[in-house]
């Protein structure tokens, strides 16, 4: 079950009943969905701190993600978590009764905007007595509501853990950062084809991206990209000229034909949405 979360406070129990994993533990006790909903619904708990140890005494640290996840329309994204989990007496690593994962939160812990679960909890591997290397995914279904538009941009990090059978948990937030971005397309046609030395070739395209809210892709207005030139047997491309899309993501402009090569647009990005390159468009220069 994941969730956009619309409360005032986020509890440990309320970020694990994101988590969405049907499959049932070996002992016969109820799923890991239906364990994480019973700990929802236990009373109460603010948000933790990023030193909070809360009930478990677990800690989290060294936490690694993408600089960046590129989220489209309809494809499910997942991306890699890793993180070093240093635990007590209070939880059992690989038990039945025990599970931790990662999560990502857009806005602050106590008030998030939004969070994000993977599928699955975290794997673990023991390298010490009370430490563990953890790796886990965050999972993102676009086709399924779980973004609007104004989620695009810097979202934070955190872990947490779970003991089913008490309800106890800890969680902690502020562990790093990842920008969750509207995924980009970028078309490019240049003509005519053929065309002789010096004569005029338009360039068009169009720049894109993916909206959330109603799965279609978009223009993306007034963006600034770069007509770039690659000469035939080379392989470095180079900017010709910097235009705006227009106010339906188009782009057109003009250029003068010199040799046979390849011409292209180049968006560079921005928080919300990645760079992107066309495809280059070949021209025979006669």
């Amino acid at each position: 079950m994941r969730i956009r979360a619309t409360v005032a406070a986020v509890s440990g129990a309320l970020a694990l009943a994101a988590f969405a994993v049907p499959a049932a533990h070996a002992t016969g006790a109820p799923s890991y969905k239906a364990q994480a909903e019973k700990a929802l619904s236990a009373s109460g708990k603010s948000a933790y701190t990023a030193t909070t140890a809360a009930d478990l005494g677990v800690t989290f640290s060294n936490l690694k993600i993408a600089s960046a996840v590129k989220v489209g329309t309809t494809n499910h994204v997942s991306t890699t978590v890793t993180y070093t989990m240093t635990f007590g007496s209070g939880y059992q690593l690989g038990g039945d009764d025990f599970d931790n994962g990662p999560f990502i939160y857009k806005g602050s812990l106590d008030a998030p905007d939004n969070m994000l679960f993977g599928d699955a909890p975290a794997t673990c591997t023991a390298t010490s007595s009370t430490t563990a290397s953890c790796k886990g995914l965050i999972d993102i279904y676009p086709a399924d509501g779980e973004l609007l538009n104004s989620d695009a941009g810097t979202w934070s990090a955190g872990a947490l853990a779970l003991q089913y059978s008490t309800n106890d948990d800890s969680i902690q937030g502020g562990l790093g950062t990842t920008k969750v971005q509207r995924y980009s397309k970028l078309t490019v046609n240049a003509s005519p084809e053929p065309v002789y030395k010096g004569k005029t070739i338009t360039v068009t395209g169009k720049l894109s991206r993916a909206n959330w809210e109603d799965n279609a892709y978009h223009g993306y207005t007034n963006q600034y990209v770069k007509l770039q030139y690659r000469k035939a047997g080379t392989s470095t491309y180079t900017t010709l000229k910097t235009i705006k899309s227009d106010s339906y993501g188009n782009l057109k402009t003009t250029t003068t034909a010199s040799a046979d090569g390849y011409y292209r647009y180049s968006f560079a990005g921005t928080t919300t949405t990645p760079a992107v390159n066309a495809t280059g468009d070949y021209v025979d220069v006669k």
